[in-house]
């Protein structure tokens, strides 16, 4: 058919066939455009919507601070006295606590160490000690030369040990914690791993019954118990 085509003629049939896929390719370019345009005025038209509610919840907000405000106008003030009353009674409860801690430090003594270290062990003799503190260290899953130190240096030295974790479980453990303390000759309670409420209660029943309590700021303060007790 094409045998005697003229050569314009066949470079005019294929300018055409590629015209028409030009075309078809445009056209398909369009359409996907189109339809991009559209999904993108949609999402506009949402985000323009939650951009309404968002400032609708806004103006409702602050209408009714307002009215709160009008309602009680120190309400401001009160709320950063109330902060402010917060801060300052956590900061006079750790001021307590520092101050019955240096109450409870012996004062020096010309005494050598290791003869008040005799005194203590020899004091704990056929007597109840309570410890109040932790038995392991969580950091390693090794034991802590905390309870764990102190319980082979009173019963080395003969005295019965005794031992609280110092939590505060709820009234089970208040209970129990009261119990020792009430059955304990001699209290000794590690002051950095005992919560709140525990170190509380230690201190009140010591100071009401007069009853010997040592405060121990690290499990390491205990390491000379031991070496005067294996020392005996």
């Amino acid at each position: 058919m094409y045998g005697n085509e003229d050569p314009i003629a066949r470079e005019h049939r294929v300018l055409m066939g590629e015209y028409g896929r030009a075309q078809a390719r445009c056209s398909a370019q369009l359409a996907a455009q189109a339809a991009r345009i559209a999904q993108l005025e949609s999402e506009l038209m949402r985000a323009r919507a939650q951009v309404v509610i968002r400032d609708t919840k806004l103006v409702l907000a602050r209408e009714e601070l307002a009215e709160l405000t009008a309602a009680a106008p120190g309400l401001p003030t009160r709320a950063r006295l109330a902060r402010k009353v917060e801060w300052l009674s956590e900061r006079v409860q750790d001021l307590m606590r520092e101050l019955l801690r240096l109450q409870w430090v012996p004062a020096p003594s010309a005494v050598p160490r290791s003869a008040l270290q005799a005194d203590l062990l020899a004091g704990v003799r056929e007597k109840a000690v309570l410890y109040v503190g932790n038995y392991l260290n969580e950091e390693a899953g090794q034991n802590a030369h905390g309870a764990n130190v102190a319980q082979q240096a009173i019963e080395q030295a003969g005295g019965r040990f005794l031992h609280h974790a110092g939590g505060d479980a709820g009234a089970d453990d208040a209970a129990a914690l009261e119990a020792g303390l009430v059955a304990a000759d001699l209290v000794i309670c590690q002051t950095g791993c005992v919560s709140h409420d525990a170190y509380w209660r230690v201190h009140d029943h010591c100071k009401r019954t007069g009853k010997q309590c040592v405060l121990v700021d690290q499990p390491q303060a205990m390491h000379f118990v031991r070496k005067e007790a294996l020392a005996t």
